[in-house]
């Protein structure tokens, strides 16, 4: 069964946040996820904020830039959700938006060697084994988690290019794709994750998340199109949705069809109900999807 969630955008305020978790939990949304977009807001304190002021839904980052963070404080932090709110946590990594990391002075010569061995060593660490290794970036002496979660969990990673895909399928549990992945990309992408995964000798489930930009209600399709003209990607076909409920639906069952295990819809920067957005998700579109 394909799962389904919703993006609280970085746009808004971080005050927003909890009105809108607190929507989703009561709704029985099934993942609300946050971003950590430079310089917005950062992904941990609103992962912990909104897992606080909620029951059930679970919460994702979708991504936590890696070559901001030395990995046993990603691994520290991670683990600590995990233990506070077992099963509802869900972190992503990625190399990040080079110029960002660029701005920060935290530009990496190989962000794929430095997000390997992240991931690498983050896996380890939070599956609770002591971990020494001498890498390109990542260097750790000795180093084990005090509280590792009690439960293996999850760790995703960003990608978007051949080999990011791929390293994805030999490094991490699942996969984040962005908005500007259309079914056919979805396909291509799984192929390159399965090629990592057998290279790897990896035979688990792999997890593939994919963001749909989506808009719904009065002036949808002008605020779709204006969104995805604005990200450079206004010609190419089969790229978000707008319309009511079945539209969307429609949208969320031809990425499950080409291999989504979950859609994220994903509002327009401009949505005028972040709320309403996530009832909307729940309430109409959820129903849809598994009829």
């Amino acid at each position: 069964m394909t799962g389904l969630g919703a993006v609280f955008r970085p746009q808004l305020a971080p005050e927003r946040l909890r009105a809108v978790a607190r929507v989703a939990d009561e709704v029985g949304l099934e993942e609300l996820w946050l971003w950590e977009d430079c310089f917005r807001e950062g992904g941990i304190s609103t992962a912990a904020a909104a897992l606080a002021w909620t029951e059930q839904v679970r919460v994702g980052v979708g991504l936590l830039p890696v070559p901001l963070r030395n990995v046993a404080v990603t691994a520290m932090e991670a683990a600590t959700l995990h233990r506070m709110f077992p099963g509802r946590a869900v972190l992503g990594v990625g190399h990040g938006v080079q110029d960002w990391m660029g701005q920060v002075g935290a530009r990496a010569e190989s962000p794929l060697t430095l997000l390997r061995e992240h991931l690498v060593a983050l896996r380890a660490l939070l599956g609770g084994e002591r971990v020494t290794t001498k890498g390109r970036y990542v260097r750790l002496d000795d180093v084990a988690l005090d509280w590792p979660p009690e439960q293996a969990v999850e760790v995703l990673a960003g990608a978007t290019g051949p080999r990011s895909l791929r390293l994805a399928g030999e490094a991490a549990d699942g996969t984040v794709l962005t908005a500007n992945t259309p079914p056919d990309g979805v396909r291509r992408a799984r192929r390159l994750i399965d090629e990592g995964r057998a290279a790897a000798g990896r035979s688990e489930a792999h997890r593939v998340v994919v963001y749909l930009l989506t808009a719904t209600g009065p002036g949808a399709d002008e605020r779709l199109r204006d969104e995805l003209v604005a990200e450079g990607v206004g010609d190419v076909p089969d790229l978000g949705v707008a319309g009511d409920a079945d539209a969307v639906a429609g949208a969320v069952r031809r990425l499950a069809e080409a291999g989504a295990d979950t859609v994220i819809l994903q509002p327009t920067g401009d949505e005028p109900d972040p709320e309403g957005f996530v009832r909307f998700a729940a309430e109409q579109v959820r129903p849809l999807v598994v009829a």
